[in-house]
């Protein structure tokens, strides 16, 4: 009878554990990004609606309703949860779509959610907080716009030809062949809100042009949507400022404006490029090291859903902002809702315009869409499983971003853990070690010059982590002598700007179940007197937990004394030690705030005053950052 018992525990236990896998697997599907066929029908459902009057996003003019955006719509998490912890119906999927409408007397940028797919029938009008109005001004820039943006400065460079392809050694915008210029335009786009100018800045069209500029910068009031009505209002060269191109033109040949003369270009030599220049020790016709996989894999993926050594998950690459993780579990358990990248923000210094303007807000420039070809070998290893990725943003049908996400095992090469024990006469009493390999998975964002890296990393033993890494180009300026109070001489006539990064991610934890609390511990030295030498004191530390109980509490603002411990618990859950489950939050980073608190900018990015906040889950705060951020900071932190 007891052997029956026994028996009947361990088959409940392991069909526990495996309905557990099954409800997982079975709502991965709520999370994956919006395929092919039902961005497409979205698409045809929207432009089927006669009211809506859409036309082609790609079309020139700015007068127009177009879609600019189509993603998952995620669902509400109590209806997600009763289909990963009951197994359950899943949710209906729905998609957001942002829709601009240009072609009408009160432009204004409205999103709509549409469902149920892959056969869409209905749709909602998403309303913002207090129900504020998207300012037609904080769209994202579009291609059509770009192209009359170049339009506007082949005709300021027709006028200004002499000057540049004098100061250049015979660049020009037009007619160029192989010696071009190009442009980089800057953000936010104005100094108010409601406003669209942006400080434009011509640079050599080589490889790594955003380190060639060449000294001559424009602010374009481009707010109208006629084109025509477009205006230069300011102009920068040579540290000077003038009102108009022509007034530039007229002091540069009476001999007013002294005259600039790049260095002679070499494409022989080009120091931008990526081909490695100096001396070499490292053999080069010897291969390094590489990945090797014996016998195959060890993870496994199913679409959107990852299982590897005790972890499970779902995951997306939201168009908008990029690497999401949901229902993230270790050995069956949730520890995890939501892991996600929320936003990236730099924000330079300089003393040319576009470097005091430089405030970049990246998912404005739909962080997530730029996820491009991964090279095996190089921006993953060559056994790597690499996956593709489509979205529909300033398109008019899908766009295919062929291997622009890998997943692979990797060793770190230090040990989980081991102890070697000697008995100090040569030999050993024992040894154990364990092996540390972890699962990888990995995308990147090119954001006009930087390349950022997005990686999330599970370990065997339970830690997961995120990370970024940012390489690519830095953002430059033209060099002047008071430029060097805010950055670096890189190369004649190039500085290197001062900037700050900052990257968001929202975690939503479930530790055990959804009750959880959090709490802080620090350490305090206690003094006391030597129980076993009463003459003497004992100094030493102390464990000091700290709940806290409101959201005003758990918030740590940059410049306040950090606590040493974040702790997530459940306080009606305990292990078999009686300690209170929890997982903990470890930083590595030593960033800070990027302007005072309430500074004009700073108000778009608010999320940017604390290291950390803690707040409870509400599915109306399902994002800290929007796609409109960028180029209205100052309206749009108020809509969310």
């Amino acid at each position: 009878m007891r052997l029956l018992c026994l028996l009947q525990l361990v088959c409940l236990a392991g069909c526990s554990t495996s309905r557990l896998r099954e409800w997982a697997h079975h709502g991965a599907p709520m999370f994956a990004d919006l395929t092919v066929r039902e961005l497409k029908a979205v698409r045809a459902y929207l432009h089927g609606i006669p009211e809506l009057k859409l036309t082609d996003a790609r079309s020139n003019t700015l007068k127009k309703n177009s879609i600019l955006l189509i993603e998952l719509h995620l669902p509400k998490k109590h209806e997600a949860l009763r289909a990963l912890d009951r197994g359950q119906a899943k949710p209906t999927r729905q998609a957001r779509v942002i829709i601009q409408f240009g072609n009408q007397p009160m432009a204004n940028i409205s999103e709509y959610i549409v469902s149920p797919l892959p056969s869409p029938k209905s749709h909602t009008i998403k309303t913002f907080k207090g129900d504020r109005p998207v300012k037609f001004e904080s769209r994202p820039i579009t291609s059509a716009e770009y192209h009359h943006i170049t339009n506007m400065l082949t005709k300021i460079t027709t006028i200004a030809h002499k000057l540049l392809f004098e100061t250049t050694g015979g660049f020009s915008f037009t007619n160029c062949s192989d010696r071009c210029l190009t442009f980089s335009d800057i953000a936010p786009r104005g100094v108010g809100p409601g406003e669209r100018r942006s400080w434009i800045m011509l640079q050599k069209f080589v490889e790594g042009y955003f380190i060639h500029p060449v000294g001559f910068e424009i602010l374009i009031n481009h707010q109208d949507l006629d084109p025509e009505n477009w205006t230069v209002e300011k102009v920068w060269y040579n540290s000077m400022y003038f009102d108009s191109v022509e007034e530039l033109i007229a002091k540069y040949e009476s001999g007013d404006v002294e005259k600039i003369k790049l260095p002679d270009h070499d494409d022989s030599d080009l120091f931008s490029t990526y081909i490695p220049r100096g001396q070499s020790n490292s053999p080069t016709n010897i291969h390094g090291p590489k990945l090797v996989e014996p016998q195959g894999p060890r993870y496994h993926i199913d679409n959107n859903f990852v299982e590897y050594s005790g972890w499970s998950f779902a995951y997306r690459v939201r168009s908008s902002a990029g690497l999401q993780v949901f229902d993230l579990r270790f050995n069956g358990e949730r520890i995890a809702y939501e892991i996600s990248l929320q936003e990236a923000v730099a924000f330079y210094a300089g003393d040319t315009p576009a470097a005091m303007q430089t405030k970049y807000i990246d998912a404005g420039w739909a962080m997530g869409t730029s996820t491009y070809e991964l090279a095996p070998g190089i921006d993953c290893p060559e056994i790597a499983t690499f996956v593709d990725l489509y979205h529909y943003y300033d398109t008019d049908k899908p766009v295919h971003h062929k291997n622009a996400l890998c997943i692979f095992e990797m060793t770190t090469a230090m040990p989980l853990r081991r102890h070697f024990n000697s008995d100090f006469q040569g030999g050993y009493n024992f040894f154990g070690g364990l092996e540390n390999t972890v699962l990888v998975m990995r995308t990147t964002s090119t954001v006009y010059n930087y390349d950022y890296i997005w990686d999330f990393l599970f370990y065997q033993n339970g830690v997961m982590e995120v990370k970024v890494s940012a390489t690519g180009y830095i953002h430059a300026t033209f060099f002047t002598p008071n430029g060097l109070h805010y950055g670096t001489k890189v190369y004649n006539y190039v500085l290197g700007n001062l900037h700050t990064h900052l990257i968001h991610y929202k975690v939503d934890l479930d530790i055990a179940g959804r009750e959880n609390s959090f709490e802080t511990v620090g350490l305090k030295f206690v003094n006391f007197t030597n129980p076993w030498s009463p003459k003497n004191f004992v100094v030493q530390s102390k464990l000091h937990r700290t709940e806290h109980k409101t959201e005003r509490s758990a918030a740590f603002r940059f410049g306040k004394k950090f606590p040493r411990y974040l702790h997530f618990t459940n306080p009606n859950e305990k292990n078999k030690w009686g300690h209170q489950r929890s997982y903990r939050i470890q930083f590595n980073s030593h960033a800070h705030s990027v302007l005072p608190r309430g500074w004009r900018e700073e108000n778009g990015i608010s999320w940017s005053r604390y290291p950390l906040a803690v707040t409870r889950h509400k599915d109306s705060e399902a994002t800290s950052s929007s796609i409109y951020t960028q180029n209205d900071p100052l309206g749009a932190c108020c809509i969310l």
